[in-house]
């Protein structure tokens, strides 16, 4: 006769109730170890797409994701010049928010050259872009079609390709475009703004009585056009020639074209211990304090399930049970309880992990993880109810 599972058919209603209970909790400990691991494979995704080997920023700066970083577009020729990189690619990053059938939409705009570096990784419908100006790439996640439009800066642009699920940092879905189209929405200014900056400018040359006139023209002609340039990148991105010393590259890089060369395994770590440090803390916080009060929901139902066998835990020591009879029952409604609860969250979140805002990403070895610290939950917990049923003695049955 299996104790455990006639107990657990008498009182059925309260353990169905308290596995289902258990099993929401254990599902959003599993969600959050997924959505942390979303935010790492969100963090790292347009990196690993691009498939550099160096990201060349801003000098004192850790850009382009975590911090703010402009160079020239130009620095591209001085970059390929240096002895180990068989390819450099400027890249322009930057965050669009604008309104889009009457809803406000967010995404990541990239703008890489077209023969170059960091590109789409992969196309699932249309094809990729061919023309430099006014043609768009879209990720799946922004719900476009072939062939729609959308207005950005002074121009729509055609949407002309999807692609997977590419996203920033921040999950922004992402959108690629040329760099000359991506440099003019982020540096173009439109008519007005260049009138009265043009004004501001000349107003400023003509109150130096020290210039002539004619020079003053000229100055004037040469200062708008340096202003008004949209040749800046946030970035240029090398591939090194195999073979190549990735640190002499970089030192010669940052030795003499004075920029900071980050490699790959640099800016991971720029991104996943910098970026999303505290969202792993707060997360994991989460974790242990669900983890903590499944814990001691599971304890307090083994407790008074203990407490209403009191006189059938006595009358089994009466008629001669051995102890491990009784911890044996106690043990195995614990456990039962765990795995029935794991499953029901393993379920759960198995049918509705595609429907969360940001990606969640299950991985086998922190399901696993997960399940042992359950088991041990469980037999931890059980505890308390075995504490209780050494105290009972036998004469409890011959009790009123």
């Amino acid at each position: 006769m299996n104790l455990a599972i006639r107990d657990i058919r008498y009182h059925r209603g309260r353990f169905i109730l308290t596995s289902i209970g258990l099993g929401l909790l254990i599902g959003i400990v599993m969600s959050m170890g997924g959505i942390y691991r979303g935010l790492v494979a969100d963090a790292l995704e347009i990196m690993t797409a691009t498939g550099a080997d160096l990201w060349v920023v801003q000098a004192h700066t850790n850009g382009p994701f975590a911090e703010s970083s402009r160079i020239p577009e130009d620095i591209k020729y001085r970059i390929q010049a240096v002895p180990g990189v068989e390819k450099a690619s400027p890249l322009s990053f930057q965050t669009i928010q604008i309104e889009r059938k009457g809803k406000q939409f967010r995404f990541f705009l990239i703008g890489y050259n077209l023969s170059g570096l960091g590109g789409p990784p992969n196309i699932i419908a249309g094809r990729d872009i061919r023309q430099k100006h006014y043609e768009m790439v879209a990720a799946k996640g922004m719900k476009m079609e072939v062939g729609e439009k959308i207005h950005l800066g002074l121009h729509d642009y055609t949407v002309v390709g999807i692609t997977d699920r590419i996203v920033s940092s921040g999950g922004d879905p992402a959108a690629y475009v040329s760099l000359a189209d991506a440099q003019e929405i982020q540096f173009k200014k439109d008519n007005n703004a260049i009138r009265n900056n043009r004004a501001r400018i000349g107003a400023s040359l003509a109150g130096n009585r020290s210039l002539p006139p004619a020079q003053a023209g000229t100055l004037l002609q040469d200062v708008t056009n340096i202003a008004e340039s949209t040749h800046t990148v946030n970035a240029v991105v090398a591939r090194i020639t195999p073979g190549a010393n990735l640190h002499e590259v970089q030192e010669r890089i940052s030795r003499w074209n004075h920029f900071r060369p980050i490699s790959a395994e640099e800016q991971t770590k720029i991104l996943t211990k910098g970026m999303i440090e505290q969202a792993r803390m707060q997360l994991g916080l989460f974790r242990v304090m669900l983890l903590v009060i499944s814990g001691v929901i599971i304890a307090l139902i083994i407790y008074t399930s203990t407490m209403d066998k009191i006189k059938v835990i006595a009358t089994l020591k009466l008629i001669g049970a051995q102890n491990r009879v009784i911890i044996g029952m106690i043990l195995e409604q614990s456990l039962l309880m765990g795995l029935i609860a794991y499953g029901i969250g393993y379920l759960l979140i198995n049918l509705t992990y595609d429907n969360f805002p940001r990606r969640v990403v299950l991985q086998s070895f922190d399901l696993q993880v997960l399940f042992f610290i359950v088991l041990v939950i469980c037999t931890i917990s059980s505890f308390v109810g075995i504490r209780k049923a050494f105290k009972v003695e036998p004469a409890e049955a011959l009790g009123g």
